[in-house]
């Protein structure tokens, strides 16, 4: 079993015992997202450490997106609550990358490629995608990537 899902394990009856019920409640879809994930598909398979972090990225990313349309719906109880359940997930997320550190690794991949103009955002994005997985979401990069090639 991979380090990250024991750790998750061992959270979950820590916050059972505590009586944690944001944590509680936010742990067991994180355990059942990745569950599902590891029988998709045609035979089941145990997931790595990156594998996970990618579905806990993915739930994070269906919190925030929640708590925003619960925000613009009027409904703030509803949206501090997604709030709460991403602030979990994202302990057990890698540190995102701030606007300096991503622009930096944007330049990088820029010369890597020897892109020029928005045609080459593809060769860009290739080069740079394994550099910030999980560290960055895909839109944010992708608009980095943009502004600079249309710079």
């Amino acid at each position: 079993m991979s380090a990250l899902k024991d750790k998750l394990k061992a959270d979950l009856t820590a916050s059972m015992k505590s009586k944690d019920e944001v944590r509680t409640r936010t742990i067991r879809m994180a355990l059942a997202a990745v569950n599902v994930e590891e029988v998709a598909g045609k035979t089941a398979r145990e997931l790595s450490d990156d594998e996970i972090i990618k579905v806990l990225t993915k739930e994070a990313k269906k919190r925030r997106e929640a708590a925003e349309a619960f925000g613009n719906a009027g409904r703030a109880a509803q949206a501090q609550a997604e709030l709460d359940e991403q602030a979990v997930l994202e302990e057990y997320l890698p540190a995102q990358l701030s606007d300096e550190e991503l622009g930096a690794l944007v330049d990088e991949a820029i010369a890597e490629s020897g892109a020029s103009g928005p045609q080459a955002m593809g060769q860009v994005m290739k080069v740079l995608n394994p550099k910030v997985a999980g560290r960055a979401e895909g839109g944010r990069v992708a608009q980095a990537v943009r502004a600079r090639l249309t710079a």
